[in-house]
């Protein structure tokens, strides 16, 4: 399976950060926190990215572009110029890194990118900006479960995020950030048929709105509850508090040892364990 993340908004209200470089390079732990999303799914043997890019997008592509110098130690023949670079344990990623506009809104990005994907191939779709401690492989079976073109991870947290409406597992409506409510809401992590980027109508559509609104009201759109640790990047306060969660050893997201051998025993190729 293969997984898009936007990565290519202006982060506007990360702005102490987000003036020098994306979103998505911000760093949770001296690691972008793109890496800490793709790590959790390679834990879950989803592999293979789609990067959304826009905003400074460069610096996205400069950093795979030198992903093996830049996590490895790395010797220089200042007299040849040639290098050598000493491998470690290195993640097994492919990854396709695709310009999607710079004013480009999120359903957009997603339209965009439609070439990149089979006719019949599900996918996972989700923001360059959160983390979470979320079983993929449990989201996976259960979008395969229930046979509708889009599930939806849902978390709990304030009112500020968009609120999801449940019948069971059902999504009966979806509001995008209402004025006041608290309950299961977008926790950003989707899984979806090709067809669903159908309810996407060209690069003004924000995914969140119409198109997600839509499935909704056509009974297309299925919840998967999950009651474990979630948190975006949208604040300062937030990245540090991240920050300092990695630091601790205390990331709820953090790919141990034990968690990682215990996914390669069912079958689910492991990405590495944190350094």
């Amino acid at each position: 399976m293969k997984a898009i993340i936007l990565a290519g908004g202006f982060g506007t209200r990360l702005s102490e950060e987000t003036a020098f470089r994306p979103k998505p390079m911000v760093e949770i732990g001296g690691r972008p926190i793109l890496w800490h999303i793709m790590n959790t799914c390679a834990a879950h043997g989803v592999n293979e990215f789609i990067i959304a890019l826009g905003y400074k997008g460069e610096m996205i592509k400069e950093y795979f572009l030198n992903f093996y110098a830049i996590n490895n130690d790395l010797s220089i023949d200042l007299a040849t110029g040639e290098s050598t670079i000493h491998d470690g344990n290195q993640p097994n990623w492919k990854v396709h890194l695709v310009d999607t506009g710079l004013h480009t809104q999120t359903g957009g990005r997603l339209k965009r990118l439609r070439p990149w994907l089979k006719e019949d191939e599900d996918f996972l779709f989700t923001y360059g900006d959160g983390v979470a401690d979320l079983d993929i492989t449990a989201l996976i079976d259960f979008h395969r479960s229930h046979g509708k073109l889009a599930t939806v991870t849902t978390v709990r947290s304030p009112a500020r995020f968009g609120r999801l409406a449940l019948r069971e597992n059902q999504v009966t409506k979806f509001h995008e950030k209402p004025e006041a409510a608290e309950g299961w809401i977008n926790g950003g992590y989707f899984i979806l048929k090709p067809g669903a980027i159908d309810y996407v109508d060209g690069d003004h559509s924000v995914w969140e709105r119409n198109p997600v609104e839509g499935m909704a009201r056509d009974g297309q759109l299925m919840g998967f509850q999950h009651s474990g640790f979630w948190s975006c990047m949208d604040t300062l306060k937030e990245k540090n508090l991240l920050d300092d969660l990695w630091e601790r050893g205390k990331a709820p997201w953090m790919i141990t040892e034990a968690r990682e051998s215990a996914l390669v025993g069912d079958g689910i190729n492991g990405a590495g364990r944190p350094s």
